[in-house]
């Protein structure tokens, strides 16, 4: 359950910073692909540092797996968007 939340946040997360960054918008599916990848990856990362405090269905860890989902897609989607910048598309 942790992980789905994680991943849609970075879906979010991702079409909101190419939303917000537009010189960095590579357009919905990869900003989608780009935020699903660092959500689960944020999520992951952030349950990891927080111990048991993201695990569970509890406000607490639903908020955290958004948190981290969400930073996570949009620093993936700043990533992919800044390196497609430097190869010229």
């Amino acid at each position: 359950m942790e992980l789905i939340i994680g991943l849609l946040a970075g879906a979010v997360g991702g079409n909101a910073a190419g939303g917000m960054l537009k010189n960095l918008n590579q357009g919905v599916l990869v900003n989608s692909l780009s935020g699903i990848v660092g959500g689960g990856i944020g999520g992951t990362v952030l349950s990891m540092l927080g111990g048991d405090a993201g695990a569970g269905t509890d406000l607490t860890g639903i908020l955290q797996q958004v948190a981290g989902g969400g930073i996570g897609g949009g620093a993936v989607l700043a990533l992919v968007g800044a390196v497609r910048q430097q190869l010229g598309r």
